[in-house]
Formats: structure tokens, C-alpha cells, sequence
């Protein structure tokens, strides 16, 4: 007799197989859980109530073109039993579920560490809501609304354009607590929004959506809806229009929200709009629109390639591919497709591993440094451990397992040498250049400012003249300060006088010493002032030649204080600074050979020498060019002081005798030094790397 089936499962018709084969969709309400049925799997279901093997293979024999035999129908069997699908009704069944409850339980360590990354909250039953609703939600779905919204967004787009420089800043002007609380708010909006997109389009297509609720992704709260009942609708459109109802929902919002920009005032509204309108769907696509994890993107997929469970099999097909490339396994395919479906298949496992591979190194620094020293160590090991390590150990737990069938063929012979190849460019040291951030400039340079607000009298020497040291490169007048000197220059000298006749005179001498004081401050704030009129008539501080200048210099022109003037540099050649990290430090001498290649096409690159290398690494760096804010190699946090701060240690290499056709450069220059070193591999230089971040570390 044949086990009998639960009576609360359901049966729904699937989408053909790729063959033309119809599909059936069996449900389990207990699970909320959807299995793909074939052909043949069907037809034997179909025939259960016989309650005979023999009787079923022989009628699906005779009433089908299928030939089924007793493997089929165990397989059917194990199928039901593995996945709790058969009825319990004796003490043999209990005893298989209890095992199976046993197996599937998990001890409060390891339930913590698989759900502490990702788990749900389910919050609200929106069945009854979605019902009243969806006549209020009709014209959503009518293909007139979204030309409207498409119309819109080139005329939100049109109107942007008009004041673009306005719209791209509109952001930056909110940094208040009311601007916050808009962009949150419009923030939360446009999730909402997603969500009830999948909610109302799995509705219309008679799909029950159970819960929507709170998930909690590396303890971030991100909304989810409940679609799985859309594994029982027949077609693949359907399937996936649910799936991207969410983000199209978000882009019809980003579309109106782009319209509203234009007419909004200033204020934290116009502020979240901008962020519905930009942020949002970029967001929404970049995040939800990857196939690489179990997003919205991935389910597209899925769908429209018509693969369940698309990742499990993409993985296991690429693992059986590996093996056979990697020791020639002869094992047959977990599944078989046409080739270039299999060779898609192998790809994207390939690529999602990668990507997968970047993401969680991402997540597990990213729970490091967001907890403190102690728990973030250990949530580190964690995350590298259960991602990264434990798929890799399993893998060669089988390859070891199946040892007995590795022999020396012509895969594990590419696969040796392709080790061999790698392992000997990975440990052996054929390396000796060091390459880091540099800026080169002239040797001898020097900016001349304004040193107070004033008007220009003279023209200026032009850029590129020749300037002797202390000639006149540009006459300035100040007013102001014109007459800031002539005011203490009276109060000097009338306080010189009262100090002449303080012995002859009664009220004078009960100032005693103070008045001297005063006359002194006095005499030295008229030298001062002095000083600064002398130089409104700007010199060069040497010999050299004029390498920039404000071109709004001519007479009559009103320039700012501290505004820059001329670049003076002289004729002594070029010098250059190089920033190298701690791992290269032990590998430069001083001495070596450096060269120094510029940003942008065009440029030359000059042959310097190391002359000094600091064994001290820079607190905050001076060389803007350099910046990563300022679009440079070294990444900076600003401090408090507004000091560009490195967020690793980096140490200044000083190089001359720089010798090139970059000669007295007008500014610096940005670019690459290529310094000479010591011979070391690309292992060593990581494992110092490594080392020197575990020491950087280790401080509690």
C-alpha cells in the first residue's frame, strides 16, 4: 500500500518546461511552500487514490505516451517524505517527523549566528486592507497611466534642465534637523510605496499575501511583503509584473517627484522630493534589480528564464564544472540543458560568487567597525568564517572525500600547472617598483597674496616675464589701510610728546610707566602698518620667472585680502613628494632611482632621486592634489580643525634632481612615482599589509 497523501495540499497548473512539457505547482499551506512538478510526477499523483505501484505505473503506461517505472515511483515517494508532504496517521511517522524536527533544530548559538544577520518580523495581515483598496488602486494598472507617468518624467526632466545647478545642490542645503526629518519621511514613503506595489499587483492576480512586515539585514530595517503564493499562477508575465511592481512603483513616484521639485518652495518638502527624485530609485535599482542576491532582480530572473530556486542550481552546476575541469570527473550534470543555457548558468554562478565574495568581506568589516572591539572581532570571524570559510572547507571536505578518484589525466595536469603558475607569481619576489601618489613642482616657488583689500595702480608683469629678485611685479593702494596709518601715526606722535614733557608736567607723571608702554605699542603698531603699505607694491621674492597670475589684475580693479596674486618659481629645476604606505616603507633606500609619470594625456615623465624618506607618518596631509576629496589617491576624514586627516598610515618620500622636460612647472602636478626597491612578492607585501592593520588593531 502507498503512504497516504495530506489532504490540505493543492495542485495548480505550472508554465511549460523548455521542452514543451506541461508543469504542475504543488502547493503546501502548512509551509507556505511551492514544489515544481513534471510530467511524470503528475501523472503518478494523479493516480494516487489506486493505492497500488503496480496498478499506477501501469495505467499512466497505458493512458500516457510516458514509460514510467518503480524508480520513478520512489522517487516520487522520497520526494513527499523528505519535504513532510505524506500524511502522519502511525507510530513509524511520528518517529520520522520527531527525527526530522531534531535534525532541523538548531542550539541558541547557531540560531544566533544564522539569524542575527537576516530575519523577519512579520507585522500586519494585509489580506482584508488589499480587498477594500483595490478598487481605489485600478487605474494603476491601466497601461494609459503609465504613458502618463513616462510623459511626466520628461517633463519633470525639462524643467530640471532649466535650473540644473540648483537641483544638484538642492541636497547640500538641507543639513538642518528639518531637512532630515523630510528626507526621512520621504524616505520611508517611497519603501512603503514599493511594498504595496507588490502587495496590490499580487492581489489583482488572485494571489493571498499572508504577512508584510520588518526584515532586519545586517540590523538594518528593510520592509518585505509575502508573494510566494505567486508560485501558483500559470504565467510567467504574471509572475513577473508582481515582482516588478515595487520598483516601477518607485520610478512613477520619481517622476512625480521630479515635476513637484519645480513648483515646491524651499523647505524640508522640497527636500525630500529631491531625494524621491534622485537617491530613491537609484537605490532601488542598484540594490533591487541585482540578480546576485535574493532580491527583486534575482526573482525576475528566476521568472523569466522559468528556474526555480535559480541560485542552488546555477551553484551546482558550476560546482560539477569545476570538478571536471579541475581533476576530469566523468560525473553526469546535476541537471542537463542546452549548451548555451548551461554555459549562462555557469557564468552567473561564477560572477555571483565573486560578487557574493566582495559583499560579505564588505558586511564583515562593516559589523566590525559598527560594534566595539570585543563583540566586532568576534562577529568578524564570524562573517568570514560562515560565508567565506565554511562553503570553501565543505568543497574540499568532498574533494578529499572523492580522493580515490583523482589520478593524473590531462585536467589534473592543467589544473598543476595552472597552480604551480600562480603560486610561483603570488611567493616569488619579481617585484622591486613601488608606485604612490606624488605631486612634482619647482624646486624654488612661492605664492604672493594681497595683504589687505585693495585697488590696483599699476598693470601687472604678464605671466611667463622674467623678474629679477626685488623687482616690481604690481603696485597696490589701500585706502583703508592708508588711513589706519595716518590715524596711529598721530596718535604716535602725540603720545611721543606727552611722554617728552611727563617730567615738567603733574598729570602726566601720575601715568608713570604706563605711558611709555602705550607710546611703545603705539610706534611698533605704526611699523607694522608701515610694513604692510610697503608691500602693496608686491616684489619678487627672487629670481625667477612669473608662472601664474590673477587675471583680474588691472588698473582700477579692487582685489580681496589674502587674494592670490603671482606663482614665482625659480630657475633651479623641479623636486617632487611621493606618499608610499607602511608595507612599501622597507623596501625604498635612499638614493634609489624614482619616475615620476603626470596625470593626463600628453605629459612627460620626469627622473628624480630619493633624498630623504620619513620615518614618521604624516598626521594630516598638505598636498590637496592628493586628497581623496579633491579626487587624489589617499583617502582623508576632515577633523574637527578642518586638517585633511589619512585614514591609514602614510609616509613622505622627498625626491630631487628631478630631470625631465617638466621644467619650473607653472603649479603642481599630480601623478604617479614609480620608485626603485627591494625584490619581494606579491604574498609578502599583503602579509605585511596584513600584520601591520592586526597591529593597528590590537589596541582595546
Amino acid at each position: 500500500m502507498l503512504p497516504a497523501l495530506r489532504q490540505d495540499l493543492s495542485l495548480h497548473s505550472g508554465p511549460d518546461e523548455q521542452d514543451g512539457s506541461p508543469t504542475w505547482t504543488l502547493h503546501d499551506p502548512a509551509a507556505n511552500r511551492f514544489y515544481r512538478l513534471g510530467w511524470s510526477a503528475f501523472e503518478i499523483l494523479s493516480r494516487w487514490p489506486l493505492d497500488d505501484p503496480q496498478a499506477i505505473l501501469n495505467a499512466v503506461s497505458r493512458e500516457t505516451t510516458l514509460r514510467v517505472d518503480g524508480q520513478d515511483l520512489m522517487a516520487v515517494i522520497e520526494f513527499l517524505s523528505a519535504y513532510n508532504l505524506l500524511d502522519a496517521i502511525g507510530p513509524a511517522d511520528t518517529q520520522r517527523l520527531t527525527r526530522a524536527m531534531g535534525a532541523a533544530k538548531l542550539t541558541h548559538a547557531k540560531w544566533l549566528l544564522k539569524n542575527y544577520l537576516f530575519f523577519r518580523m512579520p507585522l500586519v495581515r494585509p489580506g482584508a486592507f488589499l480587498d477594500r483598496c483595490a478598487p481605489y488602486v485600478k487605474w494603476a494598472f491601466d497601461p494609459r497611466f503609465w504613458v502618463a507617468i513616462v510623459c511626466t518624467a520628461l517633463f519633470g526632466l525639462y524643467l530640471a534642465s532649466r535650473q540644473w545647478d540648483q537641483f544638484l545642490h538642492t541636497f547640500s542645503a538641507y543639513g538642518s534637523l528639518a531637512g532630515f526629518l523630510g528626507i526621512g519621511v520621504a524616505l520611508s514613503f517611497a519603501k512603503v510605496l514599493h511594498e504595496m506595489g507588490h502587495a496590490f499587483t499580487a492581489q489583482r492576480f488572485g494571489c493571498r499575501v499572508p504577512t508584510m512586515g520588518v526584515a532586519f539585514l545586517v540590523m538594518l530595517p528593510v520592509l518585505y511583503t509575502d508573494t510566494n503564493d505567486a508560485w501558483k499562477l500559470p504565467t510567467k508575465r504574471q509572475r513577473l509584473t508582481i515582482v516588478a511592481a515595487g520598483m516601477l512603483s518607485e520610478l512613477a513616484l520619481a517622476a512625480l517627484a521630479t515635476v513637484a521639485w519645480s513648483f515646491l518652495p524651499d523647505g524640508p518638502l522640497r527636500a525630500g522630493v529631491f531625494l524621491l527624485a534622485t537617491s530613491t530609485w537609484i537605490v532601488t535599482l542598484g540594490i533591487n534589480a541585482s540578480p546576485f542576491m535574493r532580491f527583486d532582480g534575482y526573482f525576475l530572473l528566476s521568472d523569466w528564464l522559468d528556474m526555480p530556486n535559480l541560485h542552488s542550481r546555477a551553484f551546482a552546476l558550476a560546482r560539477w564544472w569545476m570538478r571536471r575541469h579541475l581533476f576530469g570527473w566523468e560525473d553526469a550534470p546535476p541537471e542537463l540543458f542546452p549548451a548555451a543555457r548551461q554555459r549562462f548558468l555557469i557564468a552567473f554562478a561564477l560572477i555571483t560568487w565573486i560578487y557574493r565574495l566582495v559583499v560579505f568581506l564588505g558586511i564583515a568589516f562593516l559589523v566590525y567597525h559598527i560594534s566595539f572591539k570585543l563583540l566586532g572581532i568576534f562577529l568578524l570571524m564570524v562573517e568570514l568564517g560562515w560565508f567565506i570559510a565554511m562553503p570553501i572547507v565543505n568543497e574540499l571536505k568532498l574533494w578529499w572525500k572523492n580522493r580515490a578518484l583523482m589520478q593524473w589525466n590531462r585536467a589534473t595536469r592543467r589544473s598543476a600547472a595552472i597552480v604551480a603558475v600562480l603560486l610561483a607569481f603570488v611567493l616569488l619576489p619579481w617585484r622591486s617598483e613601488v608606485r604612490a601618489p606624488a605631486v612634482l613642482g619647482a624646486a624654488q616657488a612661492q605664492g604672493l597674496y594681497a595683504v589687505a583689500a585693495a585697488r590696483v595702480v599699476s598693470a601687472p608683469l604678464p605671466v611667463g616675464s622674467e623678474v629679477a629678485a626685488g623687482q616690481v611685479l604690481v603696485q597696490l593702494e589701500s585706502l583703508d589701510l592708508r588711513f589706519r596709518l595716518d590715524q596711529e601715526q598721530t596718535r604716535e606722535r602725540l603720545l611721543h610728546w606727552e611722554l617728552e614733557q611727563q617730567p615738567f608736567n603733574e598729570d602726566l607723571q601720575k601715568q608713570g610707566g604706563a605711558l611709555r608702554e602705550r607710546w611703545v605699542e603705539a610706534a611698533a603698531s605704526v611699523k607694522g602698518l608701515q610694513e604692510q603699505v610697503e608691500q602693496l607694491i608686491v616684489r619678487a621674492p627672487f629670481a625667477g620667472r612669473i608662472a601664474d597670475a590673477d587675471e583680474s589684475m588691472v588698473p582700477g580693479a579692487w582685489l580681496a585680502q589674502k587674494e592670490k596674486l603671482f606663482e614665482v618659481v625659480g630657475p633651479r629645476g623641479s623636486k617632487a613628494e611621493a606618499f608610499v604606505g607602511e608595507d612599501a616603507l622597507p623596501q625604498l633606500q635612499v638614493g634609489s632611482h624614482a619616475t615620476f609619470v603626470a596625470d593626463g594625456a600628453g605629459m612627460r615623465s620626469a627622473e628624480c632621486r630619493v633624498e630623504t624618506i620619513d620615518r614618521v607618518n604624516i598626521t594630516s596631509l598638505d598636498s590637496l592634489y592628493l586628497a581623496s576629496t579633491f579626487g587624489g589617491a589617499i583617502p582623508v576624514q576632515k577633523d574637527k580643525q578642518g586638517a585633511l586627516v589619512p585614514t591609514e598610515a602614510w609616509y613622505r618620500v622627498h625626491l630631487d634632481g628631478c630631470d625631465s622636460a617638466i621644467v619650473n612647472p607653472a603649479r603642481e602636478l599630480r601623478g604617479v612615482m614609480h620608485l626603485k626597491g627591494d625584490w619581494n612578492s606579491i604574498a609578502g607585501s599583503y602579509l605585511r599589509r596584513a600584520i601591520a592593520a592586526v597591529q593597528r588593531e590590537m589596541g582595546f
